[in-house]
């Protein structure tokens, strides 16, 4: 079992019912999920924060958010899910890169995650042959790290 798992997906996540994530998460991100393991999320909106708040909620893993510039810099609703992670006593570590809030930044982000993991699981938008879950999921190739990809 990995010891460290990077989730990325993307920040679109309107055409499904929150529930049908929940969902998906129980099948793909629940068999990885034990203590002793850490998992790695990007700190943005959609499943980057509910992956993050099922987490939360539902495993005793280990949880660190990876943010591309600054906590200040995320979106108003990506703050809040980390906010409330850390008043429960979930999350381990917020890791501000310092970056900029474009590409670059997020590219520099995502492979952070991959760099310290073991597996990344994502969920890219179905459809899309471009996006920054796709760079993840290819990086984490690149470096012959397994990986889960999840269409949503």
């Amino acid at each position: 079992m990995p010891q460290a798992v990077t989730v990325t997906g993307t920040r679109t996540t309107g055409h499904r019912p929150l529930a049908g994530y929940r969902d998906l998460f129980e099948v793909f991100i629940r068999p990885f999920a034990r203590q002793g393991t850490r998992f790695y999320l990007g700190g943005a909106i959609g499943i980057d924060s509910l992956a993050l708040l099922w987490l939360a909620s539902e495993v005793e893993a280990s949880l660190v958010v990876v943010v591309p510039a600054l906590l200040a810099d995320q979106p108003a609703e990506a703050r809040q899910a980390i906010a409330s992670t850390r008043e429960v006593g979930r999350l381990e570590a917020v890791v501000e890169l310092g970056g900029e809030t474009r590409t670059d930044g997020y590219h520099a982000r995502n492979e952070y995650m991959v760099d310290r993991s073991d597996f990344v699981i994502g969920f890219p938008r179905a459809g899309k042959i471009t996006s920054g879950t796709i760079f993840t999921l290819d990086y984490a190739a690149s470096q012959d790290k397994p990986r889960l990809t999840v269409p949503v």
